[in-house]
């Protein structure tokens, strides 16, 4: 691409496809792990287990959410590598150690009975399941720091190639054990979840040591920038990491509210299915930022990389409403997820509350990386804090005017989404970046 030559929307599009089909894959394995645990004995009971396994699992290692980003953007030569990498491990170990002390000690009646309020006949599941999942942060945050150091070198085919073995392994470890065991859905649920990303974690162990040979080599040449120093690192990936444990805290935040609320466990049971379609409605907008960051080194971008995002958000919302609004939403429910009669009426009374949301995670994550390309990672903080204090509130007054669960949950999230989009979009608009690129603009439209 010359200097002067505006970067296309098909550029911006092969280079995003591979990261969203890695999401796509991946927000697919929910679905594939509930739709067997829908075949199995008390599936309500199971569904609303996994669910809460699942949150907890994914809350703990949300520090590590971002290392995919921060890795995308800070690991340049040999040297930053190993910075990020001896950082990536020392996480690694005080996630696991939380991971332990929940799954293993007493902490365990604290956090899910009493903080979130699982029912007894739910909870006496999920702590087996945690016991299963102890390495899940570990195997996450690996393999999200090495598809990030995929992703600068322009290798984002490989990560997509990982997530694909990732779904084979969930599949494939879902359909021995139910067809050899007895074992409950909920066991069998997080065993396939820890078999699949170790597996895919050990693929991107594999898929990055052709590096090694090159620009991660001892030989290889160092960055033009300065080296990086852990200072540094933290000072940009905490606000990263801030922002994944605030994200994440809307789940435990969601479960608690429903968990009081009236019919605690068939709204428990729903939820999950919920969100599974919602997090596969998001899977190009997860897929962006990265995206983002590493277009966003290339001359004339950023005007491209907005245009994107917005028609990306049009697509979302249009295959949204197609989905709730035809005998699509039956079939996946009743056919594909199985999902008792109480439990699929419920979700599709609820679903169309979510219509905007994936349209909206869009808009929000194009600002995100943004933000994360210019190191100002805090302003990606603050937008966050916004969030997450608009969704307690709404969750809160729900709760005390005894709102209906999800369509309180529905609003919650919808609105925080709202009010951090204007937060980031008002910090855009007045940024030098704008300016750079209205300029930009100009003068190749003369």
């Amino acid at each position: 691409m010359n200097k002067n030559q505006q970067m296309k929307q098909k550029d911006v599009f092969w280079f995003w496809l591979p990261l969203f089909t890695s999401w796509l894959l991946m927000t697919g394995e929910g679905p594939i792990i509930s739709a067997a645990i829908n075949r199995l004995p008390e599936e309500v009971v199971m569904l609303a287990a996994q669910g809460i396994v699942l949150t907890l699992s994914v809350t703990i290692q949300s520090p590590m959410i971002n290392m995919l980003a921060t890795a995308t953007a800070l690991v340049k030569d040999r040297q930053s590598f190993l910075i990020v990498r001896n950082f990536t491990l020392v996480m690694l170990f005080i996630l696991t150690s939380i991971t332990v002390m929940i799954a293993y000690t007493p902490v365990f009646d604290l956090v899910v009975i009493q903080w979130l309020g699982t029912p007894l006949e739910v909870a006496e599941w999920v702590r087996p399941g945690m016991q299963i999942m102890t390495l899940w942060s570990a195997a996450i945050g690996w393999r999200r720091f090495l598809q990030g150091v995929l992703i600068h070198f322009d290798l984002p085919q490989k990560v997509a190639w990982g997530t694909t073995t990732r779904l084979i392994a969930v599949t494939s470890t879902l359909l021995l054990l139910i067809f050899t065991t007895n074992l409950p859905g909920a066991i069998i649920g997080a065993i396939s979840l820890i078999t699949a990303v170790t597996v895919e974690a050990l693929y991107a162990t594999w898929a990055v040591r052709p590096l090694f040979k090159t620009v991660l080599s001892k030989s290889a040449p160092e960055s033009d920038d300065p080296p990086l120093t852990y200072s540094e690192l933290i000072k940009f990936h905490a606000p990263l990491a801030g922002t994944a444990v605030l994200v994440l805290l809307m789940q435990p935040m969601v479960t608690f509210t429903i968990s009081r609320l009236d019919d605690p466990t068939t709204n428990l049971a729903a939820w999950p299915v919920i969100f599974q379609i919602i997090l596969l409605a998001r899977a190009g907008a997860l897929a962006y930022p990265e995206a983002v960051i590493a277009l966003s080194q290339k001359e004339n971008s950023q005007a491209p990389l907005r245009k994107f995002a917005f028609n990306m958000a049009m697509v979302l919302t249009v295959l949204t409403v197609l989905f709730i609004f035809t005998p699509a939403v039956n079939f996946y429910l009743f056919q594909i997820q199985d999902v008792t009669v109480g439990v699929g009426q419920l979700v599709q009374e609820s679903m169309p509350f979510f219509i905007i949301f994936p349209a909206l995670n869009v808009i929000n994550f194009w600002l995100r990386g943004i933000f994360i390309f210019e190191r100002r990672t805090s302003l990606v903080n603050i937008g966050m804090v916004v969030n997450i204090t608009i969704t307690a509130i709404i969750l809160f007054i729900g709760l005390q005017m005894r709102w209906p669960s999800l369509p309180t949950a529905a609003a919650a999230l919808n609105i925080a989404m709202i009010c951090e989009i204007v937060i980031l979009a008002v910090k855009y608009v007045t940024t030098d970046s704008y300016e750079k690129e209205r300029v930009q603009l100009s003068l190749l439209t003369k």
